[in-house]
Order: structure tokens, then sequence, then C-alpha cells
């Protein structure tokens, strides 16, 4: 089973290049050199969408062997000085280990596949990051996400589901589940922001009344991927 360390950085601000950089011309690379674990996701958090100078970065492991191989060269191999240096660039980080869902488009992620040249250029992509809470047991929730809101998603032209998670045992709080989604119209994400949810779509029967049986508490912010992110 393909694992994701997922990682929120609070970097330093002035060094919010070097911190890029660290990442682009040193862990991507480092990665490639064999096929245990690619870096996927680059994506800073959009200023004014929450606090200042946070950065998400998605690392694929091909299993749980080649993450404690990555463990590895981390503590006491290659990439200890990298990581060494990466401590002076940021204040903190916070880290989690997820596994896909079956059904998340990632959830069988060719890692051969993920580019690995530092010079890649697109355009950035905006994704909506919901990380949720359930009351009720995970697989409830994340039964949900996939008998209702994957359905009525994929008739929506706002959001594209780009891979769901849920924390690996024994890899961060829990129940936790998190929604990777590109946002596909952004005027239409305009419009979700500046307008209140109608009563109408409050109702029984309705995904926002009936969603609050499986949770109430989540977190949603917007990620923009740098234009050299392996996946845009």
């Amino acid at each position: 089973m393909t694992l994701f360390v997922h990682e929120t950085h609070r970097v330093r601000g002035a060094l919010e290049e070097r911190f890029e950089a660290h990442y682009r011309e040193g862990w991507m690379p480092a990665l490639a050199e064999n096929d245990d674990a690619r870096l996927v996701w680059y994506a800073q958090q959009a200023h004014g969408s929450g606090p200042a100078y946070r950065v998400c970065t998605i690392t694929a492991v091909r299993d749980a062997a080649a993450y404690g191989c990555l463990v590895d060269r981390v503590a006491t191999g290659d990439l200890r000085v990298w990581a060494r240096d990466l401590d002076e660039l940021q204040h903190d980080s916070v880290g989690k280990v997820l596994q896909p869902l079956r059904w998340s488009p990632v959830a069988d992620l060719d890692l051969a596949s993920v580019p690995t040249d530092p010079g890649i250029d697109h355009e950035p992509t905006l994704y909506m990051e919901d990380t949720g809470w359930p009351h009720k047991p995970l697989d409830d929730y994340t039964a949900f996400w996939r008998d209702v809101y994957a359905p009525m998603l994929a008739s929506s032209a706002l959001l594209r589901i780009e891979a769901c998670f849920q924390v690996a045992f024994g890899g961060g709080r829990r129940p936790e589940a998190i929604l990777l989604q590109e946002v596909v119209d952004h005027q239409a994400l305009l419009r979700l922001l500046e307008t209140e949810t109608p009563a109408a779509m409050k109702q029984p029967g309705t995904f926002m009344h009936d969603a609050l049986e499986v949770r109430d508490q989540w977190e949603s912010r917007l990620l923009r991927t740098s234009r050299w992110s392996p996946r845009g």
C-alpha cells in the first residue's frame, strides 16, 4: 500500500525562497535516486486564507518498508544534513502518515510516473483541502464521502477530487480524514465564499444537513502549488 507523508511547515518568512529551493533542489532529486519515494505536491497556503508562510508538502512512499528506509535516510543517512538544514528554514512542521482510501484517485499511484525534474514549469493549481474530524466511526465518515459526496461532486463544476486520505494507524490524530480537491471554477469558489448557504440546502435530504450525522467539525484551506510541483 502506498503511504503519504503529509507535512505542514511554518516557514520563516524571510527564508521562504530558500525553503522552497531546499525542497526543489534537495528533497525532490534525492528521492529520485531510487523508486521508494517521490515528492508529489508542494503547495503554499494562499495568503489571506489563513496563517502566513505555511507550506504543505506531500511525499508518497511505496509501502511501509520504503517508509522505514526513508526514515533511516533522514535520521542517520544521506538526508540527515538536508533535514538539519531544513530546521534552520522553518519554525517547525507538523507531519502525519496517511493512507489513501481505496477509491481515491491516487490509491494506485505509479511512483515512476511522478516527475522529478527540478526544472518543471507549469501554471499553479489551486486546491481546497478539507480535513474533517468525525463524531462517528472513521469508516462511516469516509463511506459517506464515497456514497454521497463524491457522486454529488462529480456533477459539480466547482471542485474535482484529486486524493482522499485517512490517517494511518499510529500516523497522526484519529479519527481524521482529508480531501484534496482541485478548484476547477475560481469564480464559483468566490460565489461560495461570499454567499450564505440557502435555507433550502440545509433541509433533510440535502448534503449540508445529512453530513451532520457524521461530522460537524472540519477545516478548509486553499493551497496553491508552486510552478515546479510534480503534480500541479
